[in-house]
């Protein structure tokens, strides 16, 4: 044999072998990650602590500790803020939608995939999606175990999430959050247990789909606005409106009502009692504050059904808004991002039967 042609061969293979390589890297999906804290980014200072300090890891080490994750994406990364989600505020809201946004904007990224702490992850996912006018897939994710704990379930997480993200039938849904082999519409699903991996539940519609290895399989499509649906934008915003919960309970006061409103709040949701309901001196001074300018939300404290219309108040007379489906949180959420267009109950109560 030529001998020249001897050593060409195995070359020529390992060339046509790398060339499919790279073209098979270049074929798939363009995701990038942006972190943002959390336990999914948390360490332990043992492995026998129930404690432990949240956003400890950054998002290339995060991104690096997950198999294989490079066969369902090519992988980019950012870390916009590194705190624990009970310290989310309006602030990282706003600095994360626009980073969100930008992102997306970009030719070279096909969706994203957000690492978020998951005590506010239901709140920050539905914000997200009202103002994430890109139709490129985003999804949120978290862990109950931080990055230390035996049997850890961020990489899991990270993994399915990335291939819904990668998945072509995500377009267009809004942000979704994939936890524990499900993933679910923002609008639906609330944290449900303090410590368990299976505490996100769409309570009363059930998961968007599932993620189990990598393999997504849908379920119902949302049939609510989301983002370039939406009337919302925080392009030009700095701040959003101050909006209160106030908890309902026995023997409730009208003084919690008053404080929210005297430090500022210009709009207040109430956890309501049963059907979003609460004391007399509650609702007589809710009444007066929504005669003067500030909206008032009944939504209720319970994990499941809806607060609807003029049953058990007379919204129509105390000019109110029902919530609906969302829970006092996702109340709020819609509620501050209602004020920055309109005081109207009318058309907020609009936007709580869309959004």
């Amino acid at each position: 044999m030529n001998p020249i042609r001897k050593f060409a061969a195995p070359a020529l293979a390992l060339l046509a072998a790398l060339s499919v390589n790279i073209a098979t890297a270049a074929d798939l999906p363009r995701i990038h990650v942006i972190a943002t804290g959390g336990t999914i980014a948390g360490a332990q200072a043992s492995a026998q602590d129930y404690g432990y300090k949240s956003g400890a890891y950054d998002v290339d080490t995060l991104i690096n500790a997950v198999p294989n994750l490079g066969k369902l994406a090519s992988i980019s990364g950012e870390q916009v803020v590194n705190i624990g989600s009970q310290d989310m505020n309006d602030d990282v809201w706003l600095q994360l939608a626009k980073a969100l946004s930008a992102t997306l904007a970009k030719d070279d990224v096909d969706g994203a995939l957000i690492m978020h702490g998951t005590d506010t992850l239901e709140e920050t996912s539905y914000f997200l999606s009202l103002v994430t006018k890109s139709p490129k897939p985003v999804v949120m994710v978290g862990s109950m175990r931080p990055a230390t704990a035996i049997s850890a379930d961020g990489p899991g997480n990270i993994y399915n999430g990335v291939a819904v993200a990668a998945d072509p039938k995500a377009s267009g849904r809004g942000t979704l959050v994939s936890l524990n082999d499900e993933f679910h519409y923002a609008r639906n699903v609330v944290k449900t247990n303090t410590t368990s991996v299976q505490t996100f539940e769409s309570i009363n519609r059930g998961p968007a789909g599932l993620a189990h290895t990598g393999t997504v399989e849908w379920f119902e499509p949302m049939d609510k606005k989301v983002g370039a649906q939406t009337e919302f934008s925080v392009e030009s915003l700095d701040k959003l409106p101050r909006v209160d919960i106030i908890y309902a309970h026995a023997n409730m006061s009208a003084d919690l009502i008053e404080a929210a409103v005297k430090n500022g709040a210009k709009g207040i949701v109430v956890a309501g009692v049963g059907d979003g309901n609460m004391t007399s001196p509650a609702l007589e001074t809710l009444k007066k504050i929504a005669a003067s300018g500030v909206v008032v939300v009944r939504s209720t404290r319970l994990p499941q059904g809806l607060v609807l219309r003029n049953n058990e108040v007379n919204d129509d007379e105390m000019g109110f808004v029902a919530s609906g489906e969302l829970n006092p949180a996702k109340s709020r959420v819609l509620l501050q991002l209602a004020l920055t267009l309109t005081s109207d109950p009318g058309r907020i109560q609009a936007m709580f039967y869309d959004y």
